[in-house]
């Protein structure tokens, strides 16, 4: 069974760990601490993803970071926001997930990731430096 850390759920979320941490404190975020971090099994996201508070959270959230992208008519840069939906069951999203995570954490790179999954399937928002992105899609489809 997978386990995200603490930094990992706030990658896919959006959500800072402060965050993260008060809904932790609230009891709406369960999970368990070893060695002294906070780690989170798939039963621990999926209780957490379907609260009712958390949803608003990470729905203004993923618009947010679209809608961020589509205001900013100055950028200095190429710059990307591609939306991928995937219709997948729960399984094969959160290896979706997992690979996105991985390939964004190889190295620092200028990417916002957003992910959410619903009964119609997983949904990827990635925005960012317009090579930074490209990579991570090339890595994503094995080009």
């Amino acid at each position: 069974m997978e386990k995200y850390d603490l930094n990992q759920l706030a990658l896919i979320t959006g959500l800072t760990t402060r965050t993260l941490r008060n809904y932790l404190n609230q009891g709406i975020l369960e999970g368990e601490k070893l060695a002294g971090n906070w780690h989170f099994s798939e039963e621990n996201l999926e209780k957490f993803f379907s609260s009712p508070e958390v949803k608003r959270s990470l729905t203004a959230k993923r618009h947010a970071l679209v809608y961020d992208f589509m205001a900013d008519t100055y950028k200095k840069n190429n710059r990307i926001c591609m939306i991928l939906d995937f219709p997948v069951a729960q399984e094969e999203a959160n290896t979706i997930s997992d690979l996105f995570c991985s390939f964004i954490n190889e190295k620092i790179q200028d990417i916002q990731f957003k992910f959410h999954y619903d009964v119609h399937g997983a949904r990827v928002i990635l925005s960012g430096a317009e090579d930074a992105v490209m990579d991570v899609i090339y890595q994503y489809y094995g080009k």
